[in-house]
């Protein structure tokens, strides 16, 4: 566009200088803008086709994902099978409600735990390996909030260490939060103890987020 400021700054100039001059002075600026109304039309063409390169772009990124997310939906979906897991597709992310569970006031992963979390990740990189996994933690309702949402904390940085140390991510993807005895999220309302009673609560979800491909993401990048 600086071409054609400078195209028509010239042109004016020309009129300017040639006011009351020979008919052929005005015949020169009317060339002159001519040629400037022609290298806009140019360019407005040429800016045109480049917004429609990266729209298309970012429709064929957008339906690479789409595909990539789908396989791996159908791919936790069979491992879900095998292990009574659960999947849950939302907005942005693939819910994984892993078959992982803790002991009363624990949070350690145990060797089922660990098996579970090394097909996971055997999954989630084979389909989508830059995906952002956050890994939920949740506690029974038994001892203050306080305390249950810092034990939450540590069982998803448990599993995160897992993840990280034995299924070989990076630790980088992943993030881990705490919902301790978040009511909203009780798989047993009001189970709590020691034993089998409220095991269902104490366990972790696991979150696969689409990171960096929303469509404003892709065209920034673009």
């Amino acid at each position: 566009m600086d071409g054609f400021k400078g195209r028509f700054l010239a042109a004016t100039a020309l009129l300017a200088v040639t006011g009351g001059c020979a008919t052929v002075k005005q015949d020169e600026f009317r060339a002159e803008m001519d040629r400037v109304r022609a290298e806009m039309v140019e360019g407005d063409a040429a800016v045109e086709n480049r917004l429609n390169g990266r729209v298309d772009g970012v429709e064929t990124s957008l339906m690479q994902l789409e595909a990539r997310m789908d396989a791996l939906e159908t791919d936790l979906i069979a491992l879900g099978a095998e292990m009574d897991a659960t999947v849950q597709r939302l907005e942005a992310s693939l819910r994984f409600t892993a078959p992982i569970h803790f002991g009363f006031d624990e949070a350690m992963v145990d060797a089922d735990g660990r098996e579970t979390l090394a097909r996971f990740a055997g999954v989630v990189g084979e389909h989508y390996p830059a995906a952002v996994v956050t890994v939920e933690g949740f506690t029974d309702p038994s001892g203050s909030a306080e305390y249950n949402l810092r034990l939450g904390q540590r069982r998803a940085d448990a599993v995160k260490s897992v993840l990280v140390d034995e299924a070989g991510m990076s630790g980088e993807q992943i993030r881990s939060v705490s919902y301790g005895e978040d009511t909203r999220r009780l798989v047993q309302p009001g189970q709590s103890g020691p034993g089998q009673r409220g095991m269902a609560n104490r366990r972790v979800v696991l979150v696969i987020e689409h990171a960096g491909t929303t469509p404003a993401a892709i065209v920034a990048g673009s």
